[in-house]
């Protein structure tokens, strides 16, 4: 198990270390039905090695719909500048991807994103049906004991693995401790350093799965 001391607390905060607005996009429905019509997806687990789930496609929203978003996250994080850190060393940037994830894809991964590759992230859910318990999740780590550890990882470790020691912990060693419900045009922006995952993943058929845009910026 994990060091008690390999992550710090931080209880996630509505306007300070999370943020929410619905209705992010006003076409909506037309980004969405864009994105369900996608045929160059790359696929993820557990269809190739790759640790993502699902399927994955770029460009999932055009400039401008992209720069609605950008001042958005600008306004709420007071933010001066944002910027995408591009693919180097054979890691891919994933940022405005659509990715559309199914109930037998995945579950959930408690996770933080790279340091060096994000301050913020976010997802906007695209489903026009969506499981409204499929949406993002805080988790904090929870002892064999009982007690309840940390969230966050600290400015020494480039992610949740680094700061662990290890690839992953079961699910069973977190504890979920703020839910946001998956709504239409719903965006969830986040610490990226804050450990989080998808809630979880629902539908069997293309046209029913997890669909969701993502994004990954530094400031």
């Amino acid at each position: 198990m994990a060091s008690k001391t390999a992550l710090t607390y931080r209880r996630p905060t509505l306007g300070r270390d999370y943020w929410v607005q619905d209705d992010i996009l006003p076409n909506a429905d037309e980004v969405s039905r864009r994105c369900y019509a996608r045929t160059d997806w790359e696929l993820g687990a557990p269809h190739t090695d790759q640790i993502w789930p699902g399927r994955r496609a770029p460009h999932a929203l055009a400039p401008d719909e992209l720069e609605r978003v950008d001042a958005w996250v600008r306004q709420v994080t007071k933010a001066w500048r944002l910027w995408v850190v591009p693919a180097h060393e054979g890691r891919m940037s994933y940022h405005n991807y659509a990715q559309l994830v199914g109930r037998g894809e995945s579950r959930p991964r408690p996770h933080t994103d790279p340091r060096g590759e994000c301050r913020y992230a976010a997802v906007i859910y695209l489903s026009p049906r969506p499981d409204p318990n499929a949406g993002t999740s805080f988790y904090r780590l929870l002892y064999p004991n009982g007690q309840l550890g940390g969230n966050l990882c600290g400015p020494r470790s480039a992610d949740l693995s680094q700061a662990l020691g290890v690839a992953s912990l079961p699910l069973t060693s977190w504890y979920e401790e703020v839910s946001v419900e998956n709504r239409f045009n719903r965006i969830v922006l986040y610490r990226a350093d804050l450990v989080h995952s998808a809630s979880s993943y629902f539908g069997s058929d293309h046209a029913d799965k997890r669909m969701t845009a993502t994004f990954f910026w530094m400031a």
